[in-house]
């Protein structure tokens, strides 16, 4: 079934809006095994009410789900969780070892998103961020392997991103949910000559190094699909990978030509991300392409203006 609010991807996946500013911004993912179902991703706490809406649709009690599982603990991506774990009382939240605590009490994530956005919009876009009960947290290590019914899901550390951060491998469609690692690709970055995703550098935790060899290892298992959060189901394909990495390998260059100026740096990547962009859109240069691609270069910028002054404190240090 196809509609606003949720997608079946067929093998038991459904794609669901997570209500983030505006539809199509992000997503999370129902799981369903026979009988038994998992979250990926929770988006925000405003977005219980299209979760509600695709469980209904699809006769799904709250006892079936068995795990809620967020990628990372950025807030579009766990902001969720607490209102989540509140329905669901037979649930387990799954969670990388560093993300934890900030769930289990999110007050830290609260304030300095506040700071950066505001009072205002940040309950606009997250509503109200509640933690969740210690006891009700299983923290996960590197290549820790989940049986969902005889489905097999097994989770690796992956970090470049955000250091709290890990992907989930689904056996059964030989995809990879892939948070915020595989980049974001949303639909009007879907062309007719191919599809195009653009890396997303946070503003704390970007590192290259390891980003680069967090993506040849999603490369080593030869994944068919990639359900990544901003947003929906993607082909896989090494051109893909590789045009990922071009852009992390790229960035730093820019950061260092920019002298880290998040002005500069915002134009440098608005002018690299279109030199990508041109290959499969020729009218690349558009207002609405510009616009398309906008609000996560000025959020990269940011990111790598953090980066770069945080080399130059290591520099001077060293």
């Amino acid at each position: 079934m196809t509609n606003a609010i949720y997608r079946d991807l067929g093998q038991g996946i459904s794609c669901i809006d997570a209500n983030y500013g505006r539809p199509g911004i992000a997503c999370f993912y129902l799981l369903e095994q026979d009988g038994a179902c998992a979250i990926i991703e929770t988006g925000t706490a405003l977005s219980v009410k299209n979760l509600q809406y695709c469980l209904q649709q699809k006769s799904i009690s709250a006892s079936q789900i068995r795990y809620v599982i967020p990628t990372h603990v950025h807030l579009d991506h766990a902001g969720g969780a607490g209102a989540m774990m509140a329905l669901f009382p037979d649930a387990t939240l799954l969670v990388h070892p560093k993300g934890a605590k900030h769930l289990i009490d999110p007050e830290r994530l609260i304030a300095s998103s506040i700071e950066v956005y505001g009072q205002q919009a940040f309950t606009a876009l997250y509503g109200e961020v509640v933690p969740v009960a210690a006891h009700r947290v299983q923290t996960l290590e590197d290549e820790f392997e989940l049986d969902l019914n005889g489905r097999k899901l097994h989770f690796r550390h992956t970090p470049g991103h955000a250091d709290h951060h890990f992907c989930v491998w689904d056996e059964l469609s030989n995809g990879w949910f892939s948070g915020d690692m595989f980049g974001v690709s949303y639909q009007s970055m879907r062309f007719a000559d191919g599809d195009f995703v653009m890396a997303s550098t946070t503003p704390t935790q970007f590192r290259p190094e390891e980003f680069l060899d967090s993506v040849e290892l999603l490369k080593s298992y030869s994944p068919t699909k990639m359900y990544v959060t901003h947003f929906g189901e993607l082909t896989y394909s090494d051109e893909l990978a590789n045009l990922l990495c071009e852009q992390v390998q790229a960035y730093p260059k820019i950061a260092r030509e920019c002298a880290g100026d998040p002005r500069r740096l915002e134009q440098g990547i608005m002018d690299f991300t279109l030199e990508c962009l041109a290959p499969l859109e020729p009218s690349c240069g558009s207002q609405v392409v510009r616009l398309m691609i906008q609000p996560d270069a000025q959020l990269n910028a940011q990111g790598m203006a953090v980066w770069f002054s945080r080399m130059q404190k290591n520099t001077a240090a060293g």
